[in-house]
């Protein structure tokens, strides 16, 4: 059995608690598994395609590293418990690293569905101690600055990540896999060598004293942790089902634009997101987690429900900015209440965290596409914002919270 031992977060010259060393390498690491990742999700159809295959088996490759993803989750927080967050953090990028190397020399299509699968499972066990160690090394009073920087590195790294893949393309299929495996690789080195030892931090209070193990059973019931959870999965609905797979065919069948004006709009809206972050970041930890999660899913609701009546590119540009303003604080307020809720609770709540977002992401694509194809796309829209408005309403039954402690 693992042993356990507490460590105070650090503390400024000021007195008050700042980012550990832990939280600025796993920002490090999150940039570059996220270049990786990005420079990959644009050829992987194309790459797919050249194995003499039609749009289902390209949507089941796409479909595998998420399932095997949720399937795994539950996982994570045991084997976290047993071996520690950064084994199981390098371990879990290590899979994904060797995957998608091996991916670029696959032989045939069952080869490549059944690596992007394993890497699923890589995936999720990198997601789920890379947070947990993040919340456990954090007071709760920059818990959301902490978030913020972490989702920062993603941010930038997706950012980069596609215009790279579309040079590497150029050279050929293959070269984005092979980059992929050498970004994981650098990232896992840094898990390695930078990320303190396998014991996990508890997490401390205000006055640096550590917080008490919370029973897993009592995180279900906290309020906090399942409002956290229906904006995860809102949030994997959302972004995954109705933004990714329905935007770029209403551009191109509703407002009659070339699908080039879609990476032109998601571009803007992601920059607005990341400038979004660290004012995002502050108002969680000095405002509050409650009406972070309440302003922002009311926020998410109303623009995505008008995106499918925007009139022009200009307006749904417009609107995809907002919906990345809320996202960013989306993206940092549930995570910084599970850690609340958790406090020094493991890695199971983390994992059935990240699960809710990986189902969402399963099943939005296909409720989405299901409602737009026998409905109407304002309806397939509109269920998306009904998961936002019920998160908000959830989010009303967290209890009030006080800032003893501000950040600088």
């Amino acid at each position: 059995m693992r042993l356990f031992r507490p460590r105070t977060p650090p503390t400024g010259v000021d007195g008050q608690p700042r980012l550990s060393r832990d939280v600025l390498v796993l920002g490090v690491i999150a940039f570059f598994v996220m270049v990786g990742f990005g420079v990959v999700v644009p050829v992987l159809p194309v790459y797919v395609r050249s194995f003499g295959v039609g749009n289902l088996e390209i949507g089941a490759v796409v479909s595998a590293f998420a399932l095997m993803r949720f399937v795994a989750s539950p996982f994570c927080g045991r084997l976290i418990d047993w071996a520690g967050e950064r084994t199981i953090l390098a371990a879990g990028i290590g899979i994904v690293a060797l995957s998608s190397g091996l991916a670029g020399i696959a032989q045939n299509y069952p080869q490549l569905l059944l690596l992007r699968g394993a890497g699923g499972i890589g995936s999720a066990m990198f997601t789920v101690s890379a947070m947990t160690l993040l919340l456990g090394s954090t007071a709760p009073g920059i818990r959301g600055r902490a978030i913020g920087f972490y989702q920062g590195g993603f941010l930038l790294g997706g950012m980069a990540g596609p215009a790279l893949g579309g040079l590497l393309a150029t050279i050929s299929l293959t070269a984005p896999f092979f980059f992929y495996a050498g970004t994981l690789a650098i990232a896992g080195v840094l898990g390695l060598l930078l990320l303190s030892p396998g014991y996990r931090n508890a997490t401390a209070d205000a006055s640096g004293a550590s917080a008490p193990r919370v029973p897993f059973r009592a995180v279900l019931a906290d309020p906090r942790f399942r409002a956290a959870c229906l904006a995860n999965f809102a949030q994997g609905w959302t972004s995954f089902g109705v933004r990714n797979a329905l935007i770029p065919v209403l551009v191109v069948e509703v407002l009659r634009g070339p699908s080039s004006w879609t990476g032109v709009a998601f571009a803007v809206a992601a920059v607005a997101q990341t400038l979004a972050l660290a004012p995002a970041a502050r108002f969680v930890d000095t405002v509050g987690r409650r009406p972070a999660i309440i302003g922002a899913c009311l926020l998410a609701a109303v623009t995505i429900f008008a995106v499918p009546f925007a009139p022009n590119i200009v307006v749904l540009t417009v609107l995809l900015c907002v919906y990345g303003v809320a996202s960013a604080f989306l993206g940092t307020a549930p995570a910084a209440a599970v850690g609340d809720a958790a406090g020094a609770g493991g890695g199971r709540p983390v994992a059935v965290f990240s699960m809710f977002s990986d189902f969402g992401a399963i099943i939005g694509p296909l409720a989405a596409g299901l409602l737009a194809d026998s409905v109407s796309y304002p309806v397939a829209f509109g269920v998306g914002a009904l998961f936002f408005l019920a998160t908000s309403a959830l989010a009303l039954r967290m209890p009030r919270e006080t800032r003893a402690v501000r950040p600088a």
